[in-house]
């Protein structure tokens, strides 16, 4: 719901609708898919939304580029440093060798463990899924999966420069006044601009 609601762009009609509007909305439509595993065959359909959809595959994907993304695009000693600010005390160094090191390499290893050892659905032991369910299966999939390399290539695609000029324009992480909150009060003057000049004020590492 927060993700929901974080996309909506407040002055839109859709931003202006209510949490509990967007909710239920929500719910509605999940009522709606969920219908179908209630059905006489509804555990096909959820082992085939549960395999694919919600499977270690798509998580590891994720989870490995998260990992990416906060080590090496925002910045391990950054996020270190966040964390302090918000719990008051410096996480162990062990914490940034695993954001770097330890938890992509070990997402990936899995990830194509799982790829090379892939075997078609099957239910009980006994009951293997047709083509097109493993069509629909991989489409389940992919709809998330795919969500990080296409928005990379259409914010690359959209952004102006070359394609190093435009790389570091959109893995530049930008300060903004809700960072204040976890700053001692002497570090506003040096991490905001001065006033009267442009800034964004949330903060977006864009990819």
């Amino acid at each position: 719901m927060t993700g929901i609601m974080d996309m909506l762009p407040p002055k839109s009609v859709l931003g202006s609708l209510r949490r509990e509007v967007v909710a239920a909305i929500c719910c509605f439509i999940c009522f709606l898919i969920d219908m179908s595993m209630v059905t006489e065959g509804g555990m096909y359909v959820f082992q085939l939304f549960d395999y694919y959809s919600a499977s270690g595959i798509t998580l590891l994907w994720q989870a490995f580029w998260e990992c990416v993304v906060i080590a090496w695009v925002y910045g391990a000693d950054r996020f270190m440093d966040d964390v302090a600010r918000m719990i008051g005390y410096q996480p162990l160094p062990y914490m940034k060798w695993c954001w770097s090191y330890i938890t992509p390499v070990v997402c990936l290893g899995v990830f194509l463990f799982h790829v090379v050892n892939y075997k078609p659905l099957t239910y009980n032991s006994s009951y293997t899924y047709p083509l097109w369910g493993e069509v629909i299966g991989w489409l389940l999939a992919l709809s998330s999966m795919l969500c990080i390399p296409v928005t990379v290539l259409f914010k690359l695609l959209r952004c102006k420069g070359s394609l190093r000029e435009r790389w570091q324009h959109l893995t530049t992480p930008v300060w903004g006044r809700h960072h204040l909150e976890y700053l001692a009060p002497e570090s506003e003057a040096k991490l905001l601009p001065p006033a009267g000049t442009k800034n964004q004020l949330p903060f977006e590492s864009v990819i």
